[in-house]
């Protein structure tokens, strides 16, 4: 059974610390290099179980991001960074499980 990786892609200062726990830390300080790396990410032969991208950065990935959105693999978890949250995490975590319940419980 192949392993997983966790990846995370942001800015320097927003994801660094992610290192620490043994994730694969991309930094991309605009979208373009954050774009790259994500395609790349993705593209890998799931690889990756899991991408969490910041939100800032992920508002110029919606179609990269809706491409892989169904499918088991990577998961693509929106997270705060430095600047703190702008709403979209939870945004698609309440858009995420209604569609696997069918109802907004959130």
């Amino acid at each position: 059974m192949a392993k997983h990786k966790i990846a995370v892609i942001g800015g320097r200062e927003s994801v660094m610390g992610f290192k620490a726990l043994g994730l694969d830390v991309f930094t991309a300080e605009d979208p373009a290099e954050a774009r790259q790396t994500f395609r790349e990410l993705v593209r890998e032969d799931e690889e990756y179980a899991i991408i969490y991208i910041t939100e800032r950065l992920s508002l110029n990935l919606k179609a990269e991001i809706d491409r892989v959105k169904d499918k088991p693999f990577p998961a693509v978890i929106l997270i705060p960074d430095k600047e703190g949250s702008i709403g979209l995490g939870m945004a698609a975590l309440k858009s995420a499980v209604e569609r696997a319940v069918g109802a907004d419980i959130l």
